[in-house]
């Protein structure tokens, strides 16, 4: 297969990604010690757990409205737009005193990358055509993410050495100065959007309409909410965990994160052949079961080793990036050119609202019982979930579906781009929800089976 990054422009938009993520990265830290100076040892969680709440609120309910807000708008210069908006907010935060003030910033930065990561997301299959090597550039993207929150506290370290806390903020904005000259160097294809009469609310909605009538994106959210279930657990409880038993969260936390990372990259690398051997839905499921797995293996090992917990973390890397990895290849499949943007939005969206759920879970649980027990219970619901993801998302899932359009006049021009045949115009074409598709179809005897029951045949 070939490699993504033989294309320059993916090579362009990889770095966009990159520098994007270090930005991100660097702010998160950056907001964890504004936190502590504004709020002191006392109301520091309070004000960081604060932000992380806006920073969630943002993407589960602006993410399909920013989405339709940019839809007519060229996607090299909405992305230049939400990249110069986000640089432009890191400033002031510099020297923000106040809570409000900082939680004011935060909420507008995270709402610029609500509107951002969807677009990004969307853009990637345009450049990357071919399914083998768009499966090895989301492979890539994963690799970076995950690189991203092992290293940015390192980096972030690093700088702390020779700045001051409160540079990091403009440390972050420079990294936004570099994605927004990648992006401009790249050839960004237009999406086509047409021009929709549609009310405003029916655009805002159109992503979650397709993605909730399709019952392979209906799986996809359920692996990813399966996945957040447990991972939760890791990356909320990993620093209780490194404390609690192994004595030093200072010592421990980087090296659990680290096998966790490790684990994620060596995943990620390995999907593109299992994606092409098994398909989306078994190595996603797949991937869903073997978190649940290490997660109830680690919770009955008694007193576990380091080399242990490091065996232990690597399965979690790569159980998450099999579940995690795919579900783009999964989209743009489902969805029509010009409906990705919102669909993307749409997943973004809902994929936030189960870690939502799940991050406070996994954290009251921890303080409910114990970590290990905490751990068993949310690796046993993970796997519940996943078994009831693949009851909606069926295994004989074929993406060309025989279907009939009787309400089609027959110079209809959709009917035309395929050989329809018969009164009720009988063809086969790639399936997807739209506007000449709004309900799902599982093949012509259900389309016939409908008929009947309408009285048309």
């Amino acid at each position: 297969m070939t490699s993504p990054l033989a294309n320059p422009n993916f090579r362009w938009l990889f770095g966009a990604q990159i520098c994007s993520l270090v930005g991100v990265g660097l702010l998160t830290v950056a907001l964890s010690l504004a936190a502590f100076r504004i709020g002191g040892v006392e109301a520091a969680g309070q004000v960081l757990g604060l932000l992380f709440a806006l920073k969630m609120i943002a993407y589960v309910g602006l993410a399909p409205l920013a989405e339709s807000l940019l839809a007519g708008v060229s996607r090299r210069v909405a992305l230049v737009a939400l990249d110069i908006g986000r640089m432009l907010l890191l400033l002031p935060m510099a020297f923000t005193t106040d809570i409000w003030q900082i939680a004011s910033l935060s909420f507008v930065f995270f709402a610029l990358s609500a509107g951002f990561t969807p677009l990004y997301q969307s853009i990637i299959p345009d450049v990357v055509a071919e399914d083998d090597v768009y499966v090895r550039a989301l492979s890539w993207s994963r690799i970076a993410y995950t690189l991203e929150a092992v290293l940015s506290p390192v980096i972030a370290g690093m700088l702390l050495t020779v700045l001051a806390g409160d540079s990091l903020f403009l440390v972050a904005a420079a990294a936004f100065v570099g994605s927004i000259g990648a992006i401009l160097f790249a050839r960004i294809p237009p999406h086509g959007v047409q021009v929709t009469k549609k009310r405003f609310w029916q655009r805002v909605s159109k992503g979650v309409s397709i993605y909730v009538r399709t019952p392979r994106l209906r799986g996809v959210f359920l692996l990813n909410f399966a996945l957040s279930l447990a991972m939760a657990w890791v990356l909320v409880n990993s620093v209780v965990y490194a404390g609690a038993r192994l004595g030093s969260t200072e010592t421990y936390l980087p090296v659990l994160m680290g096998f966790y990372g490790l684990g994620a990259a060596i995943g990620a690398v390995f999907v593109p052949r299992l994606v092409k051997r098994l398909q989306e839905r078994r190595v996603m499921s797949g991937g869903a079961f073997l978190f649940a797995s290490v997660g109830v293996v680690f919770a009955l090992l008694p007193n576990p080793s380091l080399p242990a917990l490091a065996a232990v973390w690597v399965g979690f890397g790569l159980a998450s990036s099999l579940v995690l990895t795919p579900g783009g290849v999964v989209i743009t499949r489902s969805a029509q050119k010009v409906d990705r943007a919102a669909v993307f939005a749409a997943q973004f969206s809902l994929s936030h609202a189960g870690w939502l759920v799940a991050y406070p879970l996994a954290g009251w649980m921890a303080t409910w019982v114990s970590l290990e027990m905490a751990m068993l219970i949310l690796s046993l619901v993970c796997a519940t979930v996943t078994i009831f993801a693949l009851r909606v998302w069926p295994a004989n899932d074929p993406l060309e579906r025989a279907h009939l359009h009787p309400e089609l006049p027959a110079d209809h021009p959709h009917l035309r781009e395929t050989d329809a045949a018969g009164p009720n115009h009988r063809h086969v074409h790639p399936y997807r929800i739209d506007d000449l598709h709004p309900h799902w179809s599982n093949g012509l005897h259900d389309a016939e089976s409908k008929l009947k029951t309408t009285g048309l045949t």
